[in-house]
């Protein structure tokens, strides 16, 4: 495993420890490599100061916070519109009307799958990216995992 700093992979020595002990070869690209038990001592020295770093972060950021509070800031601020029980409903009858949609454009090739004897989820994405159906942005990031946007295929 290549990593850019030492603090982009843990802020954790137990997590380290637990990584290291499975061993994963962890390379560091703002460090030497590092070896033997000197550089497990070395590696895991950085972590405590980026663990210790992290949880004075946290305390800061948790006094400012209540501070701001005690102060009466309103804290979170406006997310935007609240949605009406209309605007609610008008949402998800749009949802629904795009799922609708999709599943009737991939209902007969996932029937014909299911007829060439897919039965896994699996089986079912793959046919699906070989007849040139992307069927999830993550799953074509992820390449070739299954099921992220399948869940009842078994109305097909």
């Amino acid at each position: 495993m290549v990593v850019s700093k030492v603090d982009r992979l843990t802020r954790s020595v137990a997590f380290l420890s637990r990584l290291l002990e499975a061993g994963v070869d962890v390379r560091f690209a703002d460090l030497p490599q590092i070896e033997g038990a000197t550089g497990r001592f070395m590696l895991q020295q950085m972590v405590a100061v980026a663990e210790l770093e992290a949880g004075m972060i946290s305390a800061r950021t948790k006094a400012a916070l209540a501070a701001a509070k005690k102060r009466g800031k309103k804290l979170g601020g406006n997310r935007g519109v609240k949605p009406t029980a209309k605007m609610r409903a008008l949402s998800r009858a749009a949802l629904q009307a795009r799922a609708d949609a999709r599943a009737a454009d991939i209902g007969p090739t996932i029937k014909a799958l299911r007829d060439a004897g897919a039965t896994s989820l699996r089986a079912i994405a793959d046919g699906l990216n070989a007849k040139g159906h992307s069927h999830c942005a993550r799953q074509r990031r992820m390449a070739g995992l299954a099921g992220c946007a399948f869940r009842d295929v078994s109305r097909f």
